[in-house]
């Protein structure tokens, strides 16, 4: 496990051989470190810490650091890689998602993968709103939401779902 300070606290993150696998929000109860855990690289360290940094001062990081989503199914690997894809300040619907990976029925499976998203805010799962734009749910608190919306620009709904 590796600690990383930020002007919001400390976040967690765990790493395999293949890249950063989790990333946790501060506060929150440690995970268990995934079973094939390694001591990252000073350049992995670098690059996530330099990448979660600008996520929550504002603008896009240039790069992310490698990703390790292997623990998630082909959906959730397929999901995860479109939130990549929603630009900073831009939200999408968990209907438009689900459209979008061809699985037009699968709001509330694409909502279920969101909150299964291993590496929050760097992979922007808080960029998913419900339908009619409320906030749907997310997996570190609506206030984690809330903030990371505003720090990107984008209006704060006030209803929750």
């Amino acid at each position: 496990m590796y600690i990383i300070s930020t002007t919001l606290g400390e976040f967690r993150a765990h790493y395999t051989a293949r890249g950063l696998a989790r990333l946790q929000f501060p506060g929150t109860q440690p995970d268990d470190p995934p079973s094939d855990s390694i001591a990252p690289t000073l350049a992995w360290r670098e690059q996530t810490t330099a990448a979660l940094r600008a996520m929550l001062k504002g603008p896009p990081p240039v790069s992310l650091p490698q990703l390790d989503l292997s623990r998630g199914t082909k959906m959730q690997q397929q999901l995860w890689r479109a939130l990549l894809r929603i630009p900073f300040g831009h939200t999408r619907s968990y209907g438009e998602l689900a459209r979008a990976l061809r699985r037009p029925k699968a709001a509330r499976a694409i909502g279920q993968a969101c909150g299964a998203n291993p590496i929050p805010v760097l992979i922007p799962c808080h960029r998913v709103l419900a339908s009619g734009g409320g906030l749907g749910g997310f997996s570190g608190g609506l206030d984690w939401k809330r903030r990371l919306l505003r720090i990107e620009g984008h209006p704060v709904p006030l209803n929750n779902c």
